[in-house]
């Protein structure tokens, strides 16, 4: 018998590799990274290599302490649990006439519109394609609230902001490519530190958008009483954490705009592929670091908590007419067909694909339930299946140009947006 030995089917594992990222990268987040698969094979490869990680040693925060953990200079109310019941039911109720209009100016008798979006890798061209051509065709509303995760994370403060900075979406979706965003690592560097990509050229795009004259557009839109949240997963308790950017740019902080930064970067970070954003807090006056990957691990689109009664706020603020919250997905309403070859790694990527198509699916029906129970018109906009460009790196200037131009052609003359989920009520606007 002739015995394998590793060191002999290197090239063979590259190819392997190379083989594999392809597909999955497709099935996972719409993006075709060879370096994304080395995630994937940590282990075989871990035995071809043996190094020294040089990554600093963690403190992770004992599990018992998380719930109290802060960033140092911010109140802990800068965030929570995305999945925490909302306890503040005897709060709203004891709220006066004039408390609420101190805490929420600006929507005191006005529509109360809400926006959700989602994440989907290159795909958040659509979306920023979208509110450009929504603008163009003068029916964009003013949100009261914004979410997003991970690429909706990069769009959402500018969502937040309005019209006047649709020309940043455009640029950002548009105008750069992989390698103005990402810087590939070698195979050892992948398998000794924590990421098979370097995302420092991004973290610097990201300081040159979000800056302080944005922060404090931010902080001035917060004082009026509207909410910018942006889901992040701590990796360590496997959940989704709500950040309230408001509630960050108004803190007085100095480096509010560079904890902002990192938390956009952090929702936009797939694991394995890109590195994950380490936050310094603080539990009982000690500092501990927590570990924050992609928002999408944990949820790929959030509008408010499930147990916040979203009718009685309307009631509070005598919102005009009914709300309605818009809801975003960058991608397709569901998967397409496609005849799957009978061998393992196609078998096991198409059903890799299934189930994160089955999970984004599943928050588009929780969000329409959760709206439907609070008496909220919902309005769901997602890639035509008719869009078929495929693109050969993970950020193809050409393919977000197409999807981008897509979106707009498709709001500027008015968007036919989903009154329901998928095979639910029929019916568009």
């Amino acid at each position: 018998m002739r015995l394998w030995h590793p060191l002999n089917q290197i090239s063979n594992l590259v190819a392997f590799r190379d083989r594999l990222v392809t597909q999955l990268a497709i099935c996972i987040f719409g993006l075709n990274m060879s370096f994304l698969t080395k995630a994937l094979v940590f282990p075989l490869l871990a035995l071809l290599i043996t190094s020294c990680a040089s990554l600093p040693e963690r403190k992770p925060i004992p599990a018992e302490m998380s719930d109290k953990a802060a960033i140092p200079g911010i109140s802990a109310s800068a965030r929570s649990w995305a999945d925490q019941e909302f306890d503040d039911e005897e709060t709203l109720a004891q709220l006066t006439t004039n408390d609420i209009r101190d805490s929420f100016p600006a929507l005191i008798g006005q529509p109360l519109n809400l926006l959700a979006i989602s994440g989907g890798g290159p795909r958040g061209a659509f979306a920023a394609g979208l509110l450009n051509g929504w603008s163009a065709a003068g029916t964009r509303p003013d949100f009261a609230l914004v979410t997003g995760v991970s690429t909706g994370a990069l769009i959402a403060p500018f969502a937040f902001l309005g019209s006047d900075y649709d020309h940043v979406l455009k640029e950002i979706y548009t105008k750069y490519s992989t390698d103005d965003l990402l810087k590939k690592r070698s195979i050892i560097k992948t398998i000794t530190g924590d990421a098979a990509a370097d995302t420092a050229p991004l973290r610097n795009l990201l300081a040159d958008y979000v800056d302080e004259d944005l922060v404090a557009a931010i902080a001035a839109e917060y004082k009026k009483g509207k909410s910018l949240y942006i889901i992040t997963t701590n990796l360590d308790a496997m959940r989704g954490v709500r950040w309230d950017i408001g509630y960050i740019a108004s803190s007085g902080l100095a480096n509010a705009a560079q904890i902002i930064r990192d938390v956009m970067l952090a929702s936009a970070s797939i694991p394995g592929a890109f590195p994950p954003v380490m936050f310094t807090v603080e539990a009982e006056g000690k500092l501990y670091d927590e570990m924050h990957v992609d928002g999408a691990v944990s949820t790929n689109m959030y509008l408010y908590p499930i147990e916040f009664n979203a009718r009685k706020f309307a009631e509070l603020v005598q919102a005009e007419g009914t709300p309605t919250a818009y809801i975003i997905r960058n991608g397709f309403s569901r998967g397409k067909w496609e005849s799957v070859e009978r061998k393992t790694i196609p078998i096991a990527m198409r059903t890799i694909q299934a189930f994160f198509g089955t999970v984004s699916n599943g928050d588009v029906y929780r969000l329409y339930l959760e709206t439907a129970r609070d008496g909220i018109d919902y309005r769901l906009a997602f890639i035509p299946e008719t869009f078929e460009m495929e693109h050969d790196e993970p950020f193809d200037p050409e393919y977000m140009k197409m999807l981008f131009n897509l979106g707009y052609e498709m709001a500027k003359d008015g968007y036919e947006w989903e009154l329901s989920a998928p095979d639910f009520e029929e019916g568009k606007e």
